[in-house]
């Protein structure tokens, strides 16, 4: 068996480009000599044309391979790409191939990933909630959206409260923050795990001051609070506070993994399937970070395909905390991209059980929502930002 067909599919809510990064997906098809098909994921972030341009690199090294031989693969991409751990487009691009090989396995033997990767650890996988405060900007919106959330069955509720801040941060910035996330935890009777998104944007200094001010509220994590390159940063912030501290969306090789771990920069590792790997090196990082005594809550923002081998991985480890999702607040199409994904109920998924990934995709609908060119730029918002709430 080897892989005789790739198709690199660029999808979105407008055919020339205008979907943000929510609306945004990309993904890979490998068809092997066997006629068995197996899907992955990349990351689309404001480089879908870079990531499909290193795809299509990419494949030059997988076509012809067995999609059973996951460790020569990524060790033979790692070979032929001089800047491999240094390189997003390159380390997502073999992460969606590593996701789309295992697809495969997982059909070839007629298992679910998960069985093959160390069987049933948990039956349900606890959610955190993310993308719920659209559009949110005053205390009260905030404390409004959460309360419907938690009704929805979500135990836990990550959001950015930092408006258009980045770097620095005033006290007119701490205060409207400290306001906002007190009206989460008000509106959900303190009921709710707090975990506060900064989205790496923040120098030490003003990091620090962001954790005196919030961790009164007992926030269950800091996500990203310093730009992720400072990693000196970091370690400032580890000494100077006393709340705990996610990250790892943005680590892209296992080297990095365990620099961050030896020195003890993070109490809980976001490592993200579509781009530290695949399933291949994040079941090596779930491992490495159980040695640590560090627990796993998988970043997982991007697409249907993506949060499908997560739950996989979730549902297979020792050491995880909670997993991020989209699901509720992804578009309507993404939802529908797949045939037998399995949807949240109270808080909690499981994970698919049908060989491979779990899921079926939708092919009619990648026709549908096929898309060209660059995604929508818009100046005065990035697109990591979760829509209309840059502002104060």
């Amino acid at each position: 068996m080897n892989i005789s067909q790739v198709d690199i599919y660029q999808l979105g809510e407008h055919a020339a480009g205008g979907a943000t990064w929510a609306g945004n997906s990309i993904i890979v098809k490998l068809t092997t000599s066997s006629g068995e098909v197996g899907y992955g994921e990349a990351v689309p972030t404001l480089r879908v044309q870079p990531v499909i341009q290193s795809l299509k690199e990419v494949a030059r090294v997988y076509q012809g391979k067995n999609p059973l031989d996951v460790e020569a693969n990524l060790h033979e991409w790692h070979k032929h790409d001089f800047y491999m751990p240094m390189s997003f487009e390159s380390t997502t691009a073999a992460s969606a191939f590593d996701i789309a090989c295992w697809d495969i396995i997982g059909k070839h033997y007629g298992a679910p990933i998960l069985d093959l990767l160390g069987g049933t650890f948990r039956d349900r996988v606890r959610l955190y909630a993310n993308g719920w405060y659209d559009g949110c900007v005053t205390p009260e919106q905030f404390g409004e959206r959460a309360a419907k959330w938690a009704k929805m069955g979500y135990t836990g509720l990550k959001f950015d409260v930092f408006g258009p801040y980045y770097d620095y941060i005033d006290d007119a910035g701490l205060n409207l923050a400290y306001e906002r996330v007190k009206a989460v935890s008000d509106a959900t009777d303190g009921k709710v795990a707090l975990m506060i998104e900064h989205h790496g944007r923040f120098n030490p200094n003003s990091a620090i001051m962001i954790a005196r001010k919030l961790s009164g509220l007992e926030p269950l994590f800091m996500e990203e609070p310093i730009h992720p390159d400072n990693l000196e940063g970091y370690g400032k912030y580890r000494e100077a506070t006393d709340v705990r501290v996610a990250l790892g969306e943005r680590l892209l090789t296992l080297e990095q993994v365990i620099y961050v771990l030896q020195n003890n920069l993070t109490d809980f590792l976001q490592a993200d399937i579509t781009n530290i790997g695949g399933v291949t090196i994040a079941k090596k990082v779930c491992a490495i970070a159980q040695g640590f005594g560090v627990e796993m809550a998988f970043h997982n923002a991007f697409g249907p395909i993506q949060n499908a081998v997560t739950l996989q991985l979730d549902s297979s480890i020792p050491n995880f905390l909670i997993q991020e999702s989209f699901w509720d607040a992804f578009p309507a199409w993404k939802r529908d991209l797949v045939k037998n994904q399995t949807p949240v109920e109270k808080g909690h998924s499981i994970a698919p059980k049908k060989p491979g990934i779990g899921v079926d995709i939708d092919e009619g609908l990648i026709q549908k929502y096929a898309a060209s060119g660059q995604e929508y730029f818009n100046p005065d918002e990035p697109v990591w930002v979760v829509k209309d709430t840059w502002k104060n």
